[in-house]
């Protein structure tokens, strides 16, 4: 099975077990904000090592087209296994612009379903969408952790892409209904995992170990997801009781711990335009955002309203906060 992400694969390298991932923070009180990222939710092992691309044919379940792998990591093509799930794409999404603008769809996939190292974009509202890419195109939006890859692609992008094609993936992404693709499980114990340059995958007879303080996500099947079809499933296992108490904070606060997300976000936290829906989305990709506004990294327009909301999480809050808006139906 081939185990890289095609979702930005420029660089690749070895596999780094997500124990001794999480084992590089030090523990923090649930009390007290982070003082250091939360290594878990930015997988990132830029030289991973794959297969090399071939010709063969690729399949995935219930569709009868077919792609090659090297068409698959071609970053201005987009593999279309379900053409029916969506509209049709505009050039910005299914090719890009050669040199600098890569296919939108590479990364977000053809019906905007993204993963665990990006971003969902099915169902964002357009206004939020252009501006994001103001944001990146400005410096105002950053990214706390390391340097990974997506973020790096996703910077350069947006600083290379012009009026037109934005406001074009902004309306296509926009229209798009997020697909409630995620089973958050709450449990003690996770299957042994190691991180295929941006995301975790299971270890084959690889046993169990603690969750400890994080979210594992993983894709259900990781050769399914590399071939990046949209109707990939994942699992985002939590720690037990983190749903009830992600509850709590979303819609009292905790006591002064933040602000409702429903305030903003709506009763249902599927947004209220322009403010953009979270319910349903990867617990992984939510964990950094909490984190990127807490460290000032995302100081574009939506960084002073959040900036407030998230001064007093720590890293249990926003994992129990990740959990329960996960667990929503988008």
């Amino acid at each position: 099975m081939r185990i890289a992400t095609l979702a930005a694969v420029a660089v690749i390298g070895m596999a780094v077990n997500a124990t001794s991932m999480a084992q590089t923070q030090s523990p923090t009180p649930a009390s007290a904000p982070p003082s250091s990222f939360p290594a878990w939710a930015y997988p990132w092992v830029p030289d991973f090592k794959v297969t090399p691309a071939d010709d063969v044919p690729q399949h995935v379940p219930d569709s009868t087209a077919s792609f090659t792998i090297k068409q698959e990591r071609d970053l201005f093509f987009v593999p279309d296994w379900h053409p029916e799930d969506h509209p049709a794409m505009p050039d910005v999404v299914a090719h890009g612009r050669m040199p600098d603008v890569r296919a939108c769809g590479s990364c977000h996939r053809a019906a905007g379903t993204g993963g665990p190292e990006n971003a969902s974009l099915a169902g964002l509202p357009a206004a939020y969408i252009i501006q994001q890419i103001a944001d990146y195109k400005s410096g105002a939006r950053k990214f706390a952790g390391p340097q990974r890859g997506p973020s790096v692609l996703m910077t350069a992008i947006a600083k290379a892409s012009n009026e037109e094609e934005i406001k074009a993936a902004a309306a296509y992404f926009s229209a798009l209904k997020p697909a409630a693709n995620i089973k958050v499980v709450e449990t003690d114990t996770v299957p042994v995992t190691q991180i295929a340059r941006v995301f975790y995958m299971l270890v084959k007879d690889g046993g169990s170990e603690p969750i400890g303080q994080r979210i594992l996500e993983t894709p259900v099947d990781a050769a399914q997801f590399e071939h990046r079809d949209t109707r990939s499933q994942f699992i985002a296992y939590v720690p037990k009781g983190s749903i009830a108490k992600g509850e709590a904070l979303a819609t009292t606060g905790g006591a002064g711990i933040t602000t409702p997300c429903i305030t903003c976000h709506g009763p249902d936290l599927r947004g209220v335009a322009p403010i953009p829906g979270i319910a349903g989305r990867s617990p992984s990709y939510l964990v950094r955002q909490l984190y990127d506004f807490q460290q000032h990294a995302r100081a574009g327009s939506a960084g002073a309203p959040m900036g407030p909301v998230v001064e007093k999480l720590s890293h249990d809050d926003m994992i129990s906060l990740a959990a329960y808006v996960t667990s929503l139906t988008p």
